[in-house]
């Protein structure tokens, strides 16, 4: 079990992102396997100078459905970033490249931020 610093000052969120998913499931180490959890912990500085590619603040947006007839919501990624500076858009696209089965949930709960 390690624990990694990331600096997101001018990095490309998405690729930020990728960084952040290979160290969280160890395939940095020699002895990774898939379906090994290696515990490793990311905390990641200076989120709120993370960069964002083209017209995407603008133009993006997420899809939530809680299953009711007519209950879809659409909120904007510039509303999400304003109302956390980016820490719930980096959390949003690391839990989504995170292989999909019962480790996921543990593995981004040691993604942490740092003030």
């Amino acid at each position: 079990m390690e624990t990694y610093t990331l600096d997101a000052k001018d990095k490309v969120l998405g690729r930020l992102a990728t960084e952040i998913v290979s160290l969280l499931r160890g395939k940095n180490k020699p002895d990774f396997m898939p379906n090994k959890d290696s515990g490793n912990i990311v905390v990641v500085k200076n989120i709120k100078d993370v960069k964002l590619t083209g017209n995407k603040l603008a133009t993006t947006k997420y899809f939530k459905h809680t299953g009711y007839i007519g209950s879809e919501t659409f909120t904007p990624m510039q509303e999400i970033f304003d109302k956390d500076g980016g820490e719930e858009l980096l959390r949003k696209a690391v839990y989504r490249m995170l292989p999909k089965n019962k480790m996921r949930d543990k593995q981004i709960t040691r993604l942490k931020f740092e003030k």
